[in-house]
């Protein structure tokens, strides 16, 4: 029986820089459910962070709690503290699109624009004025591309194929170069690879190592191998609650929670 009053396990971890967010006591509710209870963690900069564990324990539901997208969700409730850069994110000083904009968000499912390739990634970009001329703006859309891993493979096409034009795993890197078009600090992934083939996964995992130079990533993934091949740190929750987080080594060999040494070995879930 878990224990809904014990603290999590947080296992240290040995890091020369202060924490980017830090998420304190964060209970949520949807009407009279509560969806989350004292979750405690800390986001640090350069760093792949994967949330697993069961279906409907509370991973994407405190997810979006980081860029404030429950805002216009009817009948939350949200108490607890999250600070990034040591402010409250959810102080009323806080504009919440400038918030979000310090975010980039990739879906399991690739939802690209109805648009040019181009217009994909240029519209954050645009919108934001992050670029200040033409030049600026096409030499932008090649860089997310190619940060994407996409550039070679549609280069001659920006103009003329349409975002859902290209495949599955196309589409979703197409996503993921959308995403950086804002400049984001941290990289919210929601089982990004969850509708995509091996194929496309794998070069997918081999982005999210490869964009924690630039950013933080926190990535929600419901396969195990995924998380220790990517995750410098991992996070399981259980029934709304964080029981344990810690270094991914710790916690696939010597996690110290029943719940997460039963999920981590198939038991459940």
């Amino acid at each position: 029986m878990l224990d809904m009053t014990s603290t999590p396990v947080i296992h240290p971890v040995l890091r020369n820089s202060a924490p980017l967010i830090e998420v304190r006591e964060l209970d949520l509710w949807y009407g009279a459910k509560q969806a989350l209870n004292a979750v405690d963690l800390d986001i640090y900069p350069n760093e792949v962070l994967a949330f697993i564990g069961p279906s409907g324990c509370g991973k994407s539901t405190a997810l979006k709690c980081l860029n404030r997208m429950h805002d216009h969700t009817r009948d939350i409730r949200i108490s607890g503290s999250i600070r990034m850069d040591h402010v409250d994110v959810y102080h009323p000083s806080i504009d919440p699109p400038l918030h979000r904009r310090r975010f980039g968000w990739v879906a399991q499912k690739p939802n690209p624009f109805p648009s040019t390739l181009y217009e994909n990634v240029a519209y954050g970009a645009r919108i934001h004025g992050l670029t200040q001329s033409r030049v600026d703006l096409d030499a932008h859309v090649e860089t997310c591309l190619r940060r994407a891993g996409l550039w070679d493979e549609v280069k001659d096409d920006l103009h003329i194929r349409k975002g859902p034009d290209l495949s599955g795993g196309q589409q979703q890197r197409l996503c993921i170069a959308r995403a950086l078009a804002t400049m984001p600090e941290v990289l919210l992934m929601d089982e990004p690879t969850g509708s995509v083939d091996p194929h496309a996964t794998a070069i997918i995992e081999d982005l999210m190592i490869d964009l924690k130079a630039d950013h933080s990533v926190v990535v929600i993934t419901h396969s195990l191998m995924q998380a220790r091949r990517v995750a410098d740190r991992v996070a399981y929750f259980h029934l709304g609650r964080l029981l344990e987080i810690g270094p991914t080594e710790v916690m696939f060999t010597a996690p110290e929670t029943p719940e997460a040494r039963a999920f981590i070995a198939g038991k459940f879930g």
